[in-house]
């Protein structure tokens, strides 16, 4: 193979994981808002297993929620533009998302761990693939 076949080929590899990294945060963006809207209009929707040393008010959560979802969805629009401020915020949401889901699990264990398990996704995508897609 030549060199620029290569280097065409990493760079269709590199898009296609930025743009997984694009849609992932708007759309884990997009379950936040909607945990924190239910847990802002129906506080009994969420039952409390087990009591852990970070224990807010639902109200409290829900607004957690709320408020990071649209940083994460909207840091994920501007990952689109290649931007590597984008990337840098990005990585940073990612990140918050994952500790505050790792925060929420005694609220809803199993849908936690999936949003940190696409939070990582969403990191490492961005950290390793996202230098090839900048403009």
């Amino acid at each position: 193979m030549s060199q620029t076949t290569d280097t065409s080929r990493g760079a269709a590899v590199a898009s296609g994981f930025i743009v997984f990294a694009g849609v992932a945060m708007v759309l884990i963006g997009a379950f936040h808002a909607f945990q924190g809207l239910v847990a802002l209009f129906n506080d009994d929707f969420y039952v409390v297993g087990q009591k852990w040393i970070f224990e807010f008010d639902l109200t409290t959560w829900g607004w957690i929620h709320l408020l990071v979802g649209i940083g994460v969805a909207v840091a994920g629009f501007f990952v689109f533009t290649g931007a590597a401020w984008a990337r840098f915020v990005g990585i940073g949401v990612a990140g918050l998302s994952a500790v505050l889901n790792f925060m929420w699990l005694p609220y809803y264990p199993i849908w936690s761990l999936v949003i940190i398990a696409l939070d990582v996704a969403v990191i490492w995508a961005l950290a390793v693939h996202g230098k090839e897609f900048a403009n």
